[in-house]
């Protein structure tokens, strides 16, 4: 059964997991963290996550990029790594994460239909402008929206906010596609259709909106968006 996702006018890209891969930051420092390295990027990814809730919770804001320097520090002290180098590798590997393989075509195939393209994340500014420009996404959106610009992360609705008040429409008009469970539930709430990009085959979150679609990969985005 293919669901409907109709009345698109916008879609709009949770960043980090759906649109850039986050497994690949580890990937140039496998052959000094070894079997660390899997369990420090889940690690860093699971207290980063934390930290963007409990400081909009603690009404105690910091830009996403001080927020992932800070669950890194966590994450390595947990393992027992200690390498000041390596931090800064892996840092710098945040700025310029791998996109999808499929992720730039797909882009390309829903802008050359007349869909509006915009990204929507906890990232700050400078992050979101060097991960596309690395990417070589960065022409390909209308706009790049970050929390930075309410100073609360996800899924709060003033985050989601920020879309339907740039471009001037109503949400169900917006198509937002994200790999986080817990962020597509938070825009669904908000009142965005919803596909979720569920690479990891994982189960639904039991919350009160649910997404009105799944994938596991952008490349099928053409089955569920008209016109694509």
């Amino acid at each position: 059964m293919r669901p409907s996702i109709s009345g698109v006018a916008v879609c709009v890209f949770d960043a980090y997991g759906t649109l850039f891969d986050l497994k690949a930051i580890v990937d140039n420092s496998r052959k000094v963290l070894g079997t660390l390295a899997d369990p420090l990027m889940d690690l860093w990814r699971r207290k980063q996550l934390e930290y963007t809730w409990l400081r909009s919770l603690m009404g105690r804001h910091s830009d996403f990029w001080h927020v992932t320097g800070e669950s890194l520090d966590y994450a390595m002290n947990a393992l027992s790594i200690t390498d000041a180098g390596l931090r800064a590798r892996l840092m710098e590997s945040y700025l310029c994460p791998s996109a999808f393989p499929e992720a730039k075509a797909s882009l390309e195939a829903l802008k050359a239909a007349g869909h509006k393209l915009a990204i929507l994340s906890n990232g700050s500014p400078s992050m979101l402008i060097s991960a596309t420009k690395a990417a070589g996404l960065d022409s390909l959106f209308d706009a790049v929206l970050s929390v930075e610009s309410v100073g609360i992360y996800k899924p709060h609705p003033t985050v989601y906010r920020l879309v339907t008040d740039h471009f001037d429409c109503a949400p169900a008009n917006v198509a937002f596609l994200s790999s986080n469970g817990w962020d597509a539930a938070g825009a669904s709430a908000f009142g965005f259709q919803v596909i979720w990009v569920n690479r990891m085959g994982l189960p639904r979150d039991i919350l009160p909106a649910s997404p009105h679609a799944e994938v596991t990969s952008l490349a099928q985005l053409p089955e569920l968006l008209p016109g694509y």
